[in-house]
C-alpha cells in the first residue's frame, strides 16, 4: 500500500529515482559477485607457484595461474610469461598487467557514484516541484483551499526527498565498501608481483625454448 502511495503521489520525479535505484542495485550486485569470485588466498597461490617454479616447471606455473580466477593470478601469469621469454623487465610486465586488471575491477563503479550523487538532487527537484504545486493551489483557491489537492502537493514534496535519500545512502555505503575491496585487491596485486619478481631475481629458473613469443604458451 505504501509503495502504491509513493507512486501515486510522488509524481514523475519518483519514477526517475526508482529507475536509478534499480540500476544501482543491479550494478552493486554484479560488482559484488565479480569481486567475490576474484577473491583468492594469495599466500597459498604464491607458495604453490614458488614450489612449482623451484622445480623449473614454467608451464605448470602458467597453468596454475590460468586455472586460478582473479586479477592477482592474471598479473602473476604476465610476470612469469615475461620471464619465460627471457625478458628481465619484470616490473614493467607487472605494471602493464595491473593497468589492464584495475579498470576491470572498477568497471561501472562511476555509475554507482553518480547515482549516489544525483539521487538527493532528484529528491530536491521533486520537493521544489511539489512546493510549486502547493503554492499554485493556494494562489488559485485562496480562502477556499482544497485540502486534498494541497496534501497531494505536499506528499510529492516530502516523498521525493525521502526517496532520494533512501537511494543515495545505500549507494554511498555500497560504493565505499566496493572501493575498499578493490583497494585491497590492488594491494594484493602489488605484494604478490613484488614477491614473484624477488623470487625470479634471487633464483635462476632455466627456460630452454620459447615456443610462442606472443606469450600464449611456453615450452621448456
Amino acid at each position: 500500500m505504501l509503495f502504491t502511495n509513493i507512486i501515486q503521489y510522488g509524481g514523475p520525479v519518483i519514477w526517475l529515482i526508482i529507475f536509478c535505484s534499480i540500476v544501482a542495485l543491479l550494478i552493486i550486485l554484479e560488482r559484488w559477485f565479480h569481486l567475490h569470485r576474484a577473491q583468492i588466498n594469495v599466500g597459498e597461490l604464491l607458495n604453490g607457484l614458488i614450489n612449482v617454479l623451484k622445480k623449473g616447471n614454467i608451464l605448470e606455473a602458467i597453468s596454475l595461474c590460468e586455472e586460478t580466477p582473479g586479477p592477482v593470478s592474471h598479473v602473476l601469469r604476465a610476470v612469469i610469461l615475461r620471464y619465460a621469454q627471457n625478458d628481465k623487465d619484470l616490473k614493467q610486465a607487472a605494471i602493464n598487467a595491473s593497468l589492464d586488471e584495475i579498470p576491470r575491477m572498477e568497471r561501472r563503479m562511476n555509475i554507482i557514484a553518480t547515482i549516489a550523487y544525483i539521487a538527493p538532487m532528484l529528491g530536491l527537484l521533486g520537493t521544489v516541484l511539489g512546493m510549486i504545486d502547493a503554492f499554485q493551489i493556494i494562489q488559485v483557491k485562496g480562502a477556499f483551499i482544497n485540502a486534498m489537492g494541497l496534501s497531494k502537493a505536499i506528499w510529492k514534496a516530502l516523498l521525493t526527498t525521502a526517496a532520494g535519500l533512501c537511494v543515495a545512502i545505500p549507494c554511498n555505503i555500497a560504493y565505499n565498501y566496493l572501493v575498499s575491496r578493490i583497494q585491497t585487491m590492488v594491494t594484493e596485486i602489488d605484494k604478490a608481483s613484488s614477491e614473484i619478481i624477488y623470487f625470479f631475481t634471487s633464483h635462476h629458473i632455466p627456460v630452454d625454448e620459447i615456443k610462442n613469443l606472443n606469450g600464449n604458451s611456453v615450452k621448456k
